[in-house]
């Protein structure tokens, strides 16, 4: 059995090596804690493509140290809504909304490049792969390929599906499918001038343009389908065209654009109900094994970020004798913010799933009164969500 010894630094358990489990490392790392990380897969290699960073992202990357390093290069975002037919409903009028009320603007950047700036935090000996943590107990012991390990705080970054929320919280109804899929996929611009950022609502759909720096643009579909379906002959960009073909021309030319390999599909999955706590004895829940969200809102890789600086922010200068008050201080900050943020985005997919003409029209003209008269009022809404910073230790 691998124990603590008496005097070593307090140590950690992590599992799961995503963008949450892989800040937290290096959060924890940085505060002077043992840690071991344990991911089941045999490499970082992310399964994704485009990823959005949101003000409140970027201060969590900041306190890490690598909130430039994404910064650099990268394409900023603004507002902007428009209709299947191509009109603007809402629009940023100087391009710089965002940044002049919260600091930054929304950046767009290849998953894989957030992965390896989080992985280059970690030294060299922490982050173990392939290696699938087979059992986690509240009271901190881990079972994992190199044996039982006792740890002072496990930190359960293991996803949607998180086996250790299953099996320390088996109350828990669990996740429920929230009836929408999505697409996504990484395309080059092509010849022309690159596209504008919009985001298109549509009947029950939405399609999300976004330019990213090198003459790449990311894109992402949102539509109604049953659970666990799939495209016939498995061709998903032949079904997007059937849903988007007769969406406005950006649209349509970033499905000419894409390679059929790089559509990726997802079922969109959350929690029956919130949890009831972010720990369990001595393990803290984090990212969507915490708190899984629909992609509406853009913010479930910045929640996870979130959540690591603020449990590494909490845990820095802690002992094994203190790690209770962490974690109970951790839960406190997190679920309020966080239920706020998924409900939040659970009606956002709501609204933007409405198939009714007359709602869809009411939607539309509301959000097209508000570009006209009122577009800081769309900035204004979002800042419980971005205006956020890491707390102090």
């Amino acid at each position: 059995m691998d124990s603590m010894a008496s005097g070593e630094r307090p140590r950690a358990v992590v599992i799961g090596a995503g963008i949450g489990g892989l800040a937290v490392t290096a959060g924890l790392c940085q505060a002077g804690w043992n840690v071991r990380t344990f991911e089941r897969a045999e490499s970082l290699e992310p399964v994704g493509a485009g990823l959005g960073l949101e003000p409140n992202g970027l201060r969590a990357l900041d306190a890490l140290g690598v909130g430039d390093a994404m910064r650099a290069g990268a394409a900023g975002q603004e507002l902007g809504i428009r209709r299947p037919d191509g009109r603007w409903l809402l629009r940023s009028t100087n391009g710089r909304m965002l940044e002049e009320r919260f600091g930054d603007p929304v950046i767009l950047v290849p998953r894989a490049r957030l992965i390896d700036a989080l992985a280059g935090l970690i030294p060299s000996g922490v982050l173990s792969l392939s290696a699938e943590v087979t059992s986690v107990s509240a009271d901190g012991r881990v079972g994992t390929p190199d044996g039982p390990v006792d740890a002072d705080l496990v930190v359960a970054a293991d996803g949607i599906g998180s086996a250790a929320r299953a099996a320390l919280l088996p109350g828990h109804p669990g996740l429920v499918y929230s009836g929408h899929t999505t697409w996504r996929f990484i395309t080059p611009a092509g010849d022309g001038p690159a596209p504008a950022m919009s985001e298109t609502w549509g009947r029950g759909a939405v399609f999300g343009i976004h330019p990213m720096a090198g003459g790449q643009v990311y894109c992402y579909g949102a539509a109604p389908a049953p659970r666990g379906a799939t495209a016939p002959g498995g061709d998903e960009l032949a079904l997007l065209k059937e849903i988007f073909g007769g969406w406005h021309d950006e649209v349509r030319a970033m499905l000419d654009l894409v390679s059929p390999s790089a559509v990726l599909r997802t079922d969109v999955s959350e929690l029956a109900a919130p949890l009831p706590s972010f720990r369990a004895g001595r393990v803290a829940f984090l990212g969507d094994s915490a708190h899984p969200m629909t992609p509406h809102l853009g913010q479930g890789a910045c929640q996870a970020l979130e959540d690591a600086v603020t449990l590494a922010r909490f845990a820095a200068g802690a002992d094994r004798a203190g790690v209770p008050a962490v974690l109970d201080r951790y839960s406190a900050a997190r679920m309020p913010r966080t239920r706020m943020i998924v409900k939040r985005s659970h009606q956002a997919s709501v609204m933007y799933g409405w198939t009714s003409p007359l709602a869809v029209a009411l939607r539309d003209g509301v959000v097209g009164l508000v570009g006209k008269v009122a577009p800081n009022a769309a900035v204004a809404g979002i800042a419980p969500v971005l205006d956020w910073r890491p707390p102090a230790a």
